[in-house]
C-alpha cells in the first residue's frame, strides 16, 4: 500500500500542440525515479502517451494521471492534450487543478492554443509558472518569448533563469536566485547536475536580470524594499517566501528555461512546483451548493471535513470496467465504502481505489482531501457528477463543455454488431461530455457529434478498433442551429377529451430574437393571481422541451426569448397536461412566422506557414469563405487569425499541407454561430 506523503501538490502540464508537454512530462518521470528509462513521444514510447493512437499520431489525446515524488512531496500529474479538438480534456482537467505549467516553445512562443489554455486558466484561478522549452531549436529566443507571455496573456512574467548560449550552443542556465551557472551532465542523461560561478562574459547579463527580479518582487515584500533600498544583500529564503505569495495570488508567473529533449532545465521545474505552487489546503474554501437547502456553501479543504469529491474523468478499461478519476476536495473515501452520488441522487458503492500511473495503477486504502485517484465500482457516475457524504448531500460547481459542431453517420455492419456498436458509443459518450449521440427519426442511423474532424477521427477508430465493432462510418456532417428574426405575437387554444374529461387552455406566446450566443430565454409577464404557478411552470415545461427540435428543419433552436403575455383560464377545463401541449404548439407556431434562419458555425482558425506561402494560404482562406481577422509575423513563420464557415474547412489539412511542402499547421475551434449565406 502506498502511503499519503506529508506534502501534496496537484499540478497539469498545459501548451499548445507540439511545445513538448509529453517530453517534459516523461523527464520529470525519470528523474522522480518513477521510470527507469526515458520515453520519447517520437519514438512512440512515451509513458503518458500509452493509447496506440497517441503512440501512432504523435499526440496526447486524454489527459493521464499519475503520480511522483520529489523532496518528500508527493506530485499528482495530469498531462493534458494541446490539440484544440481534445479542448474539454483540458477543460476539466483545469477544474481539479491546484496549479499547472505552462508549456511554451522557444520558437513558437505564445501559439493560439496557449491563448485558450490560458484563458481556461484564468477561469479556474489556477497559479502557473511558466517553462520555455526548446532553447536547442533553430530560432530559439527566450526573451522573445518572456515578452510574448506579457503582451498575450496579460500576465506579469519573471525569469527565475537565463539560459547559456541558443540554438546547439545552448549548454545550461544562470540561476538568478542563487547567481550560479547550472549545467547537466548529459552522460546521466541530465540526472546530475553541476554548479559553478557565474563566468565573466555572463555577469553583466545576470546582475541585469536580478536587479529585475528584485524590483519586481519588491512590489509585494516590504522587507525586500527596505533590503533594496538599504543596499544590503536580499536572502533566497526571502525572494522563494515572496515568489511563492505572489504565484499563489497570481500577481507574477516564475518564468525557467530548458531543452527537456535535450535532457536540460527540468529539475528546476519541480523545484519551482514544490516551492510555488501551493498544497491543497493553502487553497480557499470550494464553493458547492448544499443538495437540500439549495443554498451556496463553502467547503474547508481538509479531512476533517464530510465528504466532496468531484468526478473529472470517466474512462473505459475492459478488464475493471469504468475508472472514475477523482479529485477529493474534503474529507476521505475508502474502499470497501459507500458514498451518495448527489446529481444522480443514488447510493453507489466503491469497490476499489487505485492511484495511477498513466495506464499503471497501484491500489491504495483510502483518497484524502487534495488526494486525485480512480474509483472502481460506480455504476451511475458521469463526468462532472459530484460524491458526498449521505447525511451531507453537497454539490460541487458543474462543468460547462461546448456543443459539438460537426457530426457522422455511423451503423453496424451486421445486426449482431448493433448491441456492441451502442455499447461502445455509451462507453464513450460517459467518458467524454462533447461527444453526443442521437439517432435520426426519420432515417434510424445513429448520429454521432463532436468538436472537429480529428476529434470525430479519433472517436471512430476507437469504436473500430479497440471495441473491435465492424462498423459503416459517413462523412463529416455540419451541425446547424435555427433561429428567428423578428418579433411575432401568438395566441394558441388546445381543446381535448381525454378520459372523458375536457383539457383546454388558450395563451399568449410572445417570441423575439436575442444576440447571438445569449441563449434561450422563458419568463411570464403573468402574475399568479392571472393563472396559478404550476400552469405557468408547465408552459415554461412545454416551452423549454421545444427548443432542442427546432423550428422548420429539425436543428436546435437557439437565442430566441419566449415571454408568456396572456392567457384564458378557466378552473374546470385547466389542467398541465393542455397547459403544457398549448405551449408547444404556440410555441412552434409562432416562430414559423418569425422569420426563421438558419445558423451554421463559424469557427476560428489560426494558421501558422513560412512568409513566403502566406499570399497563397489567404487566398485558399478566401475561396473557403473565410475572411482574415489579422497576421502576425513570428521569427519562423507567420500567423494567419481568419473564420470561415466550418463546411468550407472539410479536408483543410491536406490542402494546406499541399500549399507549404508540409510546414503549415493550423488549429480551429468554435467561435459562434451565424446566418448561413448560401
Amino acid at each position: 500500500m502506498a502511503e499519503r506523503s506529508k506534502a501534496v501538490r496537484n499540478i497539469g502540464i498545459m501548451a499548445h500542440i507540439d511545445a513538448g508537454k509529453t517530453t517534459t512530462t516523461e523527464r520529470i518521470l525519470f528523474y522522480t525515479h518513477k521510470s527507469h528509462r526515458i520515453g520519447e513521444v517520437d519514438e512512440g514510447t512515451a509513458t503518458m502517451d500509452w493509447m496506440t493512437q497517441e503512440q501512432n499520431r504523435g499526440i496526447t489525446i486524454v489527459s493521464a494521471a499519475t503520480t511522483c515524488t520529489w523532496n518528500d512531496t508527493q506530485i499528482n500529474i495530469i498531462d493534458t492534450p494541446g490539440h484544440v479538438d481534445f479542448t474539454a480534456e483540458v477543460e476539466r482537467s483545469l477544474r481539479v487543478l491546484d496549479g499547472a505549467v505552462g508549456v511554451f516553445c522557444a520558437v513558437g512562443g505564445v501559439e493560439p492554443q496557449s491563448e485558450t489554455v490560458w484563458r481556461q486558466a484564468d477561469h479556474y484561478n489556477v497559479p502557473r509558472i511558466a517553462y520555455v522549452n526548446k532553447m536547442d531549436r533553430i530560432g530559439a529566443d527566450f526573451y522573445a518569448v518572456v515578452e510574448e507571455i506579457r503582451e498575450k496573456l496579460k500576465a506579469v512574467p519573471l525569469p527565475l533563469s537565463l539560459p547559456i548560449g541558443v540554438e546547439s550552443a545552448y549548454e545550461g542556465n544562470i540561476d538568478l536566485i542563487n547567481m550560479q551557472e547550472v549545467h547537466w551532465d548529459l552522460d546521466s542523461e541530465g540526472a546530475d547536475l553541476r554548479f559553478s560561478d557565474i563566468r565573466e562574459e555572463h555577469r553583466e547579463i545576470a546582475e541585469v536580470w536580478r536587479e529585475k527580479l528584485i524590483d519586481v518582487l519588491s512590489a509585494y515584500s516590504d522587507e525586500i524594499t527596505d533590503l533594496y533600498l538599504e543596499g544590503k544583500a536580499v536572502s533566497s529564503d526571502l525572494i522563494h517566501n515572496t515568489l511563492r505569495e505572489a504565484t499563489i495570488t497570481r500577481q507574477i508567473v516564475p518564468v525557467l528555461v530548458g531543452s527537456s529533449l535535450k535532457n536540460k532545465g527540468v529539475q528546476p521545474v519541480l523545484d519551482a512546483i514544490i516551492n510555488y505552487l501551493p498544497s491543497p489546503e493553502e487553497l480557499p474554501p470550494i464553493p458547492a451548493i448544499h443538495g437540500k437547502k439549495d443554498e451556496e456553501i463553502e467547503i474547508p479543504r481538509t479531512d476533517k471535513e464530510n465528504l466532496s469529491a468531484l468526478i473529472f474523468k470517466i474512462q473505459h478499461d475492459r478488464e475493471m470496467g469504468m475508472l472514475c478519476y477523482l479529485r477529493v476536495y474534503s474529507g476521505n473515501i475508502k474502499s470497501g465504502t459507500a458514498v451518495l452520488n448527489v446529481n444522480e441522487k443514488k447510493r453507489e458503492r466503491v469497490n476499489r481505489l487505485l492511484r495511477m500511473h498513466a495506464n499503471h495503477h497501484e491500489q491504495i486504502s483510502e483518497l484524502r482531501a487534495g488526494d486525485i485517484g480512480v474509483a472502481i465500482g460506480l455504476k451511475f457516475a458521469r463526468t462532472g457528477e459530484t460524491l458526498a457524504s449521505e447525511g451531507y448531500p453537497v454539490i460541487l460547481e458543474n462543468m460547462d463543455f461546448p456543443e459539438p459542431v460537426i457530426s457522422v453517420a455511423i451503423e453496424p455492419k451486421t445486426m449482431s454488431d448493433q448491441s456492441k456498436l451502442k455499447n461502445a458509443l455509451d462507453n464513450l459518450r460517459r467518458e467524454d461530455p462533447t461527444f453526443t449521440v442521437k439517432e435520426n427519426d426519420e432515417t434510424g442511423q445513429l448520429i454521432i457529434s463532436g468538436m472537429g474532424e480529428l476529434h470525430l477521427d479519433v472517436l471512430v477508430t476507437r469504436v473500430l478498433e479497440e471495441y473491435k465493432v465492424e462498423a459503416n462510418v459517413g462523412k463529416p456532417q455540419v451541425t446547424y442551429r435555427e433561429s428567428i428574426t423578428k418579433a411575432v405575437s401568438h395566441t394558441e387554444t388546445y381543446q381535448r377529451t381525454l378520459a372523458g374529461k375536457e383539457h383546454a387552455a388558450t395563451i399568449t406566446l410572445q417570441v423575439e430574437p436575442r444576440n447571438r450566443g445569449e441563449g434561450n430565454y422563458f419568463e411570464s409577464a403573468l402574475s399568479t393571481g392571472k393563472l396559478p404557478a404550476n400552469y405557468q411552470e408547465a408552459v415554461r415545461r412545454g416551452v423549454e422541451a421545444s427548443f432542442p427540435s427546432g423550428i422548420v428543419m429539425g436543428y436546435p433552436a437557439v437565442d430566441v426569448k419566449v415571454t408568456l403575455t396572456g392567457v384564458v383560464f378557466q378552473e374546470l377545463t385547466a389542467s398541465e397536461i393542455a397547459f403544457e401541449a398549448a405551449s408547444s404548439l404556440g410555441y412552434d407556431t409562432a416562430c414559423r412566422k418569425a422569420s426563421p434562419v438558419l445558423l451554421e458555425p463559424i469557427m476560428e482558425v489560426d494558421v501558422m506557414c513560412p512568409s513566403e506561402q502566406v499570399g497563397d494560404v489567404i487566398s485558399n482562406l478566401s475561396q473557403r469563405g473565410g475572411h482574415v481577422d489579422s497576421m502576425e509575423s513570428r521569427p519562423s513563420y507567420e500567423l494567419v487569425k481568419a473564420k470561415a464557415p466550418l463546411v468550407n474547412m472539410f479536408g483543410y489539412s491536406t490542402t494546406l499541407r499541399s500549399l507549404t511542402q508540409g510546414r503549415g499547421t493550423f488549429s480551429m475551434e468554435f467561435s459562434h454561430f451565424a446566418k448561413k449565406t448560401s
